[in-house]
Parts: structure tokens; sequence; C-alpha cells
């Protein structure tokens, strides 16, 4: 089984790589883009066809438990400390705004798995030392 937090750090780094290159923003589509759902984060992107249950999403691991259920859980993550989501962006913000806040937070996101990442293996380098002494 993969390490869900590797995974979940390789979707946020893709996410992150594109928003920054202006994916959201580059759409040819007749509707505005939407986050998450129309990037090559979600399980279906290119290929709506091929139907997977968003249970099955990396992302999930950040939906809250009571949103998990929603028809598009990944739009109820909080991004911010005010518990802002992609949702309440939609309604009450600008594309800018939810832009900036969702950079921010993919990137402090980022930077925590990473951390965490890191002392996981010096924790389990150190027991290895432990045990070999």
């Amino acid at each position: 089984m993969a390490n869900p937090k590797r995974d979940l750090l390789e979707v946020l780094k893709l996410e992150l790589e594109f928003l920054k290159g202006g994916g959201y923003r580059k759409s040819s589509s007749w509707r505005p883009a939407f986050i998450f759902e129309d990037s090559p984060t979600c399980l279906h992107f290119g290929n709506p066809s091929r139907w997977k249950p968003c249970s099955e999403c990396a992302l999930m691991q950040l939906v809250p438990a009571e949103w998990r259920q929603s028809p598009v859980p990944c739009r109820h993550i909080p991004l911010n400390e005010k518990t802002e989501t992609v949702h309440t962006f939609y309604q009450y913000g600008t594309a800018e705004d939810l832009e900036a806040a969702l950079s921010e937070w993919l990137m402090n996101t980022i930077q925590k798995l990473e951390f965490e990442r890191a002392q996981d293996q010096i924790d389990r380098g150190g027991l290895k030392s432990k045990k070999s002494a």
C-alpha cells in the first residue's frame, strides 16, 4: 500500500504547479474552471467517463468528516484559520481571493507534509540506530 502522506504530497505539489501555471485561467470552457475539480488533481480530469468515487481521492484526508458525503467534498477543505473553503469563496469571494488563499494553503500544507515526512525518516533512522547499538 502506498504511503498516504506521500500520495497526498504529490497531489498537492501537482495542484500548486497547475495553479501557478495559470491552469484555472486557461479554461476554454463556457464556464469558469472549478478548483480541484478541473485540475489534474481530480480523479476525473480529462476523462469524466472514467468515474471513480471521491473517497478514492488523496484529498479526502483533508475533508472534514461532516463533508465527506457531500457531492463535491474537496470544496469543503479548510484553507485558512478562518476555515474558509473553496465553497465559501464561491459564495462570498472573488476568483482572485480564492486563488491567493489556495496558493498559500497549498504552500503551507506542502511544507508541513514535507517536514512530517522528513521527521518520520529521522525517527525511523533513529530507531534503527538504537536497535543496532
